[in-house]
């Protein structure tokens, strides 16, 4: 019997994060064939050329496809969906595998769709607030089965309409990771990245595409509440979104102040050691409120881009206000918390995955999906 073909789709640093451990369960079975389709911002120079950390891995099937040949990113998402769907039509794979909600993962459902393959949805049901939040629930009804983090997550994608004999609860990959993983010591982080700080934060502020006309005074009143802490703080690039040269730009003017270390990217690993033992972290980032949240290190999540995700009422929540800022900053004093449960619905993720996908009833699922209505 030929082994079936699962490919993964990739587009940025932190999906690849995210994927990696259920990537690897794949790869090191016998039963599977792995291939794993990089582009987005994996492709891109003022990124890190981040493709090159997936190398490192040595993976067997690895593609790397630079998708980023126009700035608008209707234009990206066509460019992706073409060499997504030459790729599809040469390997013929029986599953492919989507994370969140990036135009990359939008791109490999259509293309699934559209090439009669079975398209999984990891990480669908969650909200945000923001056009984020639009694309993920466009592709849970692209895609026809949902790997969810948690019964919330689920229960969501039921109000969609989803059939709930195709979606199952696996928990989240990434804080897999966090808790399994042996994290390279602190001292060998800052020591690999030059990070002369004793103590630090942790700065991560992405563009919010329905705000484009108001992003460069959000940046610029961020900017100064940080430089007025007169803390230390490790400032990591934003996604490629639409407002992402406006932060960058103010940003790089920081360069020369003592007091911030800026990188376009950081390994997963070396940026979960940072995270665990930083004195907090600021913005607006899913880390703000998601990953943070399993070390128990302090959060302040700005704006509205985390609308609705936020559940912890210890992570503080603020505008983009250069006063409300400072005063924020001011007052954190450094306590850790704990995580709600809800992080934890299965002992491994990647564990839960892989018994999913060996039950022969998960590739007789039927491609012709139909709305369940839910009874009231």
């Amino acid at each position: 019997m030929k082994n079936k073909k699962l490919v993964f789709i990739t587009g940025t640093r932190a999906d690849f994060g995210k994927l990696k451990p259920l990537i690897d369960v794949v790869e090191n079975s016998d039963l599977f064939d792995c291939y794993i389709f990089a582009t987005g911002m994996h492709t891109l120079k003022r990124y890190g050329h981040t493709y090159s950390e997936i190398k490192k891995q040595k993976y067997k099937n690895l593609i790397v496809y630079k998708n980023q040949k126009n700035s608008d990113h209707d234009l990206i998402l066509a460019d992706t969906i073409k060499g997504f769907s030459k790729f599809v039509k040469e390997i013929k794979p029986d599953m492919i595998i989507v994370h969140g909600d990036r135009l990359e993962p939008l791109a490999g459902a259509i293309v699934g769709l559209f090439s009669g393959v079975l398209v999984g949805h990891i990480e669908g049901g969650e909200i945000s607030g923001t056009v984020d939040e639009i694309i993920r629930h466009g592709i849970t009804k692209l895609s026809h089965i949902h790997f969810v983090s948690n019964l919330e997550a689920k229960k969501r994608i039921m109000q969609m309409g989803e059939n709930t004999k195709s979606s199952f609860i696996i928990g989240s990959p990434e804080i897999e990771i966090m808790k399994e993983s042996i994290l390279p010591k602190i001292q060998d982080t800052k020591m690999r990245y030059n990070i002369p700080y004793e103590s630090y934060a942790i700065f991560i502020f992405h563009p919010v595409v329905t705000e484009f006309h108001s992003t460069r005074k959000q940046i610029k009143q961020i900017i100064l509440g940080l430089k007025e802490s007169k803390r230390k703080f490790i400032i990591i690039y934003p996604n490629n979104d639409k407002g992402s040269d406006i932060i960058i730009e103010e940003i790089k003017k920081l360069r020369g102040n003592k007091n911030f270390r800026i990188f376009p990217s950081l390994r997963f690993k070396y940026f979960l050691s940072l995270l665990k033992n930083a004195d907090f972290v600021i913005g607006n980032s899913s880390t703000v409120v998601r990953e943070a949240e399993v070390y128990g290190t302090p959060a302040i999540n700005i704006g509205t881009r985390q609308n609705n995700r936020n559940k912890n009422k210890e992570i503080i929540n603020i505008f983009p206000n250069r006063n409300e800022i400072l005063k924020v900053i001011q007052k954190i004093n450094g306590k850790r918390f704990k995580p709600k449960s809800y992080f934890y619905p299965v002992k491994s993720c990647s564990a839960e995955f892989y018994k999913i996908l060996l039950k022969d009833e998960i590739w007789k699922i039927n491609l012709q999906k139909q709305f369940k209505d839910i009874k009231i």
